[in-house]
């Protein structure tokens, strides 16, 4: 135990020894609790109810629906009203409390509602809330709690009973609203009417006033326009005069800066001449000459390179061409050297060589006889009924080829080579 403290909406409550059948009531601040005492608290926060009633008859026998909203709380402004609702409430919840004093205000309304008629809440609902507040408000009382507000919100009824009950005034104010619309429209149409022709003749009034206004400011006008014409013409005469003597000097003027700037072109011209003229005998005509003579002298030295070159060219072709003639010349002495000698031992021998230089040639003529057929794959033979065949017949026609070569060689040479052959071997026996 120790300090308890409560807050402005609510109140404590503390009880038990030393306190008597008085228990300590606080709202809004704090009390010392003893351990051998208790304490509770009770809510002052203000409860709304929404306080229904349906399907009431009133004292007409109408069935209707009321709903009235109503603010309440535990009174602590009286101490009296605390002890009352800390009799009845303390140890309750907020709903729990609610629901009691919903249900008496219900109850009070339903009563006060069979006493009235449906016009009577209808038209005057504030002697309606009246009423209801008057009678539950001392039976709230009694419980320790006060009725802050309580207003009528809403009526209504299964049957149509109050929209019929208000068709007839709703008729009426459609009737005077129509009747006063016309009223006012008709009058309004009058002092519109009245208010055009006012101004109608306002406006011709004030035309006429306007075009005697105007006629005179046009007569003045006229007057001074002439005038101010005259004097106009005079000063554009002057003007345009005075305008071609300036665009004459002007003229004057600009040819002279004309003539001023060709000759400052004609300078700049010349000027840039001489510039470009250096320029060109600095960039291209001393580079071209320094070229040239380079030129002319690789090209001297190149001249003088091919002309000693020719000439050790030529030199060293004569020298060839007379070492070449030189072993011509004893190319031929040597091989007419060796004709001769050729010919001497022809001479000599004659048939007998002419016969060795034809047996030395006879095998490469066989060889060359024999040939295509070493390299003959495949050989068909066709022979009479008494002919040869196989490789007889091959030997035979071989052989016929060779036989034939001495006639042949005869022939070309005049030499018979078998009478040579039999009188080398004739002499070889000696």
């Amino acid at each position: 135990m120790g300090w308890e403290a409560c807050g402005p909406n609510e109140v404590l409550v503390v009880s038990g020894c030393g306190h008597g059948d008085r228990p300590v009531y606080v709202a809004g601040g704090r009390l010392y609790v003893w351990p051998f005492q208790t304490f509770q608290r009770l809510s002052l926060n203000i409860m709304t109810l929404n306080v229904q009633s349906p399907k009431v008859f009133t004292n007409q026998g109408v069935a209707i629906l009321v709903t009235g909203v109503a603010q309440v709380k535990v009174d602590s402004s009286h101490d009296h009203m605390l002890r009352t609702a800390c009799q009845q409430f303390l140890g309750k919840t907020d709903q729990e409390i609610q629901n009691v004093a919903l249900e008496t205000l219900e109850g009070h309304q339903r009563a006060i509602m069979g006493t009235m008629s449906v016009e009577e809440i209808y038209q005057d609902r504030q002697k309606f809330s009246d009423k209801v507040y008057e009678v539950a408000k001392s039976d709230l009382v009694n419980m320790g709690i006060t009725i802050v507000s309580y207003t009528l919100k809403d009526i209504n009824d299964d049957h149509g009973y109050l929209h019929a009950l208000g068709m007839p005034r709703t008729a009426e104010v459609k009737r005077d609203a129509t009747i006063g619309e016309a009223a006012a429209n008709r009058d309004a149409g009058i002092k519109a009417a009245q208010a055009e022709q006012q101004r109608m003749a306002s406006k011709f009034a004030n035309d006429i006033q306007m075009a005697k206004s105007q006629r005179d400011y046009e007569l003045i006008k006229a007057a001074h326009d002439t005038e101010i014409n005259s004097k106009r013409a005079q000063s554009e005469l002057a003007y345009r005069l005075e305008a071609a003597k300036t665009k004459q000097k002007i003229k004057e003027e600009e040819m002279q800066i004309k003539v001023i700037e060709r000759k400052q072109q004609i300078a700049v011209q010349e000027q840039e001449i001489q510039r470009r003229e250096k320029e060109l005998e600095a960039q291209i005509r001393r580079p071209a000459m320094a070229e040239k003579y380079r030129l002319e002298t690789i090209a001297a030295a190149n001249r003088q390179k091919v002309v000693l070159e020719a000439e050790a060219a030529a030199e060293a072709i004569r020298l060839k061409g007379e070492a070449e003639a030189y072993a011509i010349e004893a190319k031929a002495k040597a091989e007419a050297e060796q004709m001769a000698k050729k010919a001497e031992a022809w001479q000599d021998y004659q048939s007998a060589a002419m016969v060795d230089m034809v047996l030395e040639t006879l095998p490469k003529v066989a060889a060359e006889v024999a040939a295509p057929l070493s390299q003959t794959k495949k050989i068909v033979m066709i022979a009479g009924d008494k002919g040869e065949l196989g490789a007889s017949k091959i030997t035979s026609e071989v052989l016929d080829i060779i036989s034939k070569l001495p006639k042949a060689v005869e022939d070309l040479t005049g030499v018979d080579i078998s009478a040579a052959m039999k009188m080398a071997t004739h002499t070889g026996k000696r």
